[in-house]
């Protein structure tokens, strides 16, 4: 979790850092650091329990005890350390230029795991099409080869850059991360993703060799 606080830190364009958390232990790493606490309720808390709900609940919160205009909300998981203060400031500066854009957010080209190779498993335990092919246009256009049907661009949870009223008209936003709304800018990077696996562990050391620095 100490890394996009770092690169929060880092930024020129970031005014106040919090971290929303029930964890006695999050907290107190966060205190370390000098960020603001923001006690987030239990049922925001639950297995079930959705992450625009939360930041949604950060965004009143701290719209109640600062008594300020939120002009952008920069939103990280504690999980997600794939980010640099370089590519926050970046997006900042892209939805300043372009009032159009709901929201910039950082992006990873995973072409293997394109939509087309998805696959199900149905009652007979074998396999289907997870999505249906005629989907994709003419079947006859579509082969093995990964890169067939052009890059393939998955939001990696590193940073989303949002302005306020993607907050406050979540339910106008674009499923699955409502919070991002519907003109999102995508802010190009490599193998970025959240640390959900102890096998995606090498990967976040690699990244981290590569481009960390905050």
């Amino acid at each position: 979790m100490v890394y996009p606080i770092l690169a929060a830190q880092k930024s020129k364009l970031v005014d106040h850092i919090f971290v929303s958390t029930d964890s006695g232990k999050i907290q107190k790493i966060g205190k370390k650091y000098g960020v603001t606490h923001i006690k987030r309720p239990p049922e925001l808390c639950t297995d079930e329990a959705l992450g625009e709900d939360a930041f949604r609940h950060g965004y009143e919160w701290i719209k109640e005890n600062y008594n300020s205009t939120i002009d952008f909300m920069v939103l990280m998981f504690c999980n997600a350390v794939c980010v640099t203060h370089q590519i926050i400031d970046q997006g900042i500066k892209i939805l300043i230029d372009n009032p159009e854009f709901d929201s910039a957010v950082t992006v990873s080209r995973y072409n293997m795991w394109s939509p087309l190779r998805s696959r199900k498993i149905n009652k007979e335990g074998l396999l289907d099409p997870f999505v249906p092919f005629k989907i994709f246009g003419n079947p006859n256009t579509l082969n093995c080869d990964r890169d067939s049907q052009g890059d393939v661009w998955y939001a990696d949870m590193g940073v989303s850059i949002v302005r306020s009223r993607c907050i406050e008209n979540l339910e106008n936003g674009l499923l699955p991360q409502k919070w991002m709304g519907n003109k999102i800018y995508p802010l190009e990077q490599e193998a970025g993703f959240d640390l959900d696996y102890e096998w995606q562990l090498p990967t976040v050391e690699y990244w981290l060799k590569r481009y960390g620095g905050y």
